[in-house]
């Protein structure tokens, strides 16, 4: 089962981001600085993918036929793999899916992906979501 979302990705919130997370790059605050270097607007650090993919990551995590106890929830691991680099201005949909849930001892592993694309249809990051149920 899938669930997808796109989001507008906003100059602010990749300003935002960026401070929070202590990215001091030019690319990422100043828009002169980015096109200067060929970008249409900022760019977003790379781990902002979390924040664009997790609408669609959500309800994927919560779908009650799979049955997480989150109660007993540990987050486990998440990978990224990035492509072509977001600015702001870019409507990002992602397409979150559970891709398998195992048994380590007494431990339950769901794991779950993500893969988002820009509007001009170009892969921009895919995802590896891992959570852990003890």
């Amino acid at each position: 089962m899938s669930h997808s979302d796109t989001y507008l990705v906003g100059r602010e919130k990749i300003r935002e981001y960026a401070a929070a997370v202590g990215e001091q790059s030019p690319l990422c605050h100043d828009v002169a600085a980015a096109r200067e270097a060929g970008y249409e607007d900022v760019v977003a650090p790379p781990m902002f993918a979390a924040v664009y993919s997790w609408r669609a990551m959500k309800p994927a995590v919560l779908d009650p036929q799979i049955g997480i106890d989150f109660s007993r929830l540990v987050h486990g691991a998440q990978e990224f793999t990035w492509h072509a680099p977001v600015v702001a201005g870019d409507e990002i949909t992602t397409e979150a899916s559970f891709v398998d849930e195992a048994k380590r001892g007494e431990i339950k592993v769901y794991t779950f992906s993500s893969r988002s694309t820009n509007q001009r249809g170009e892969l921009v990051c895919e995802g590896t979501w891992t959570n852990f149920v003890r």
